[in-house]
């Protein structure tokens, strides 16, 4: 995992393309039995994270004149003088999941979860997330989540050893509430897993790795990045020199 695709102005696109990429990979090797689309859900978000917005000359009316005040012999304080501030404006927030149907009954077999910021934030993000989130797991359904973002408290897991800076969980429906937790550093290849379907169908191998290099390579996310900047979440001393190193071998 490239650490800089995590920059805030970024990821959104890359969450865009590969949620895309992943329904593209898997839809033939999947039908006909199968059939994968691409849902919206939608956030109402507001804060640092927001737009802020303006308010128009117009919307201002002008004070009525007052009487005017006779003068005084007692001190008071001068007026205090306004000072610029930012109110939290609503913004909201369109993000892609996948969801993999048995074409014969129209159910949903498996949900698959690319985590991003808002979903991780404290806030008005995570706790519908949050919600949702166990709603599939009470469910019969299949879960995936994918969290390559290093950044805010990872989501909810029981028995994991230790940090880690990125996961993919496996939730079989038939297994729960145990599952595949596959943990991985910036400095690990992401793991390939096998996409959870009905018993004893053949269940394709997700290879995110490969479909994460494509989408670089084709989108110029080389040409985008700042590589002479820090990552924005910062990396731990022994892996940003592993990482330095590794940006000059590649000539940045």
């Amino acid at each position: 995992m490239d650490p800089y695709l995590e920059h805030p102005e970024i990821w959104p696109g890359v969450h865009l393309l590969l949620i895309a990429a992943l329904a593209e990979a898997l839809g033939p090797q999947l039908r006909p039995k199968y059939s994968v689309s691409v849902e919206v859900r939608m956030y109402e978000t507001s804060g640092d994270q927001a737009l802020l917005v303006g308010i128009p000359d117009g919307a201002i009316q002008r004070a009525k004149p007052q009487a005017e005040m006779q003068p005084t012999t007692v001190a008071v304080a001068p007026p205090p003088q306004p000072i610029q501030v930012r109110v939290p404006m609503p913004l909201t927030v369109r993000q892609g999941y996948l969801e993999v149907r048995e074409v014969a009954t129209r159910e949903v077999v498996t949900a698959v979860e690319l985590l991003s910021p808002i979903n991780k934030r404290s806030g008005r993000g995570r706790q519908p997330y949050e919600n949702k989130r166990e709603q599939v797991l009470s469910s019969a359904t299949h879960f995936v989540e994918i969290d390559l973002l290093r950044a805010y408290e990872p989501m909810a897991i029981f028995g994991a050893a230790g940090q880690s800076d990125y996961c993919i969980l496996v939730s079989r429906s038939e297994q729960r509430p145990i599952a595949s937790l596959y943990a991985f550093s910036v400095q690990n290849t992401i793991p390939a897993f096998a996409l959870p379907l009905r018993e004893d169908d053949l269940e394709p191998t997700v290879d995110l790795q490969g479909l994460l290099n494509e989408i670089y390579d084709k989108f110029g996310y080389d040409l985008k990045l700042d590589y002479r900047a820090e990552p924005v979440s910062p990396l731990a001393n022994a892996v940003a020199a592993w990482g330095n190193e590794l940006l000059k071998q590649a000539g940045f």
